[in-house]
């Protein structure tokens, strides 16, 4: 099995397995072509801060992927490179799971982001997966959390744009 990383040649091969992770709803607002040409564009304008993987049989069509989404992180005094990264859309084909493939998929995306000198890695497990994640390391934070946007709505958010912020003071004289 050749696990690697993803070039814009290999986009109509993501796009058939991002479309096969798909509901039956989301499979129903867009054949799989029309995805295709989507994701190309998508993937153009996203090259620099997302970066997939194939896991492919010799000589056959790919079975697995997983996406790794690069954050840039606010800089610090003498650390002006930070980088978070987040994997995302990982997915094997029913056929092929249980041999180890998307292990070998969340391997080949956390390598890559540690290399680029990630501070963290991060993942939205389903349920059925958290096992994997665990077995590589991943595990729960009391620091990392979320909170879905109804909530915050529910709290007294307008969802209807941005929030408004006061006007910036004028800069200090002689700036």
């Amino acid at each position: 099995m050749d696990v690697g990383r993803a070039g814009p040649q290999d986009v109509a091969h993501l796009a058939h397995l991002l479309w096969l992770n798909g509901t039956p709803d989301q499979q129903a607002q867009q054949d799989a072509a029309s995805f295709t040409t989507d994701l190309a564009a998508w993937w153009a304008d996203h090259v620099g801060s997302h970066v997939a993987f194939l896991a492919r049989p010799a000589r056959s069509d790919a079975v697995g992927m997983a996406w790794l989404a690069l954050l840039p992180r606010v800089p610090r005094p003498g650390a002006t490179a930070r980088l978070s990264a987040d994997i995302q859309s990982v997915f094997v084909l029913p056929r092929q799971r249980g041999a180890g493939i998307g292990t070998a998929l969340v391997r080949a995306a956390t390598d890559h982001a540690v290399r680029l000198g990630a501070a963290r890695v991060t993942v939205h497990s389903s349920t059925r997966a958290v096992p994997v994640y665990e077995r590589l390391g991943f595990a729960s934070s009391r620091q990392l959390m979320q909170t879905p946007p109804e909530q915050i709505r529910g709290a007294g958010a307008q969802p209807s744009g941005p929030p408004s912020l006061p006007p910036m003071p004028p800069p200090p004289p002689n700036c």
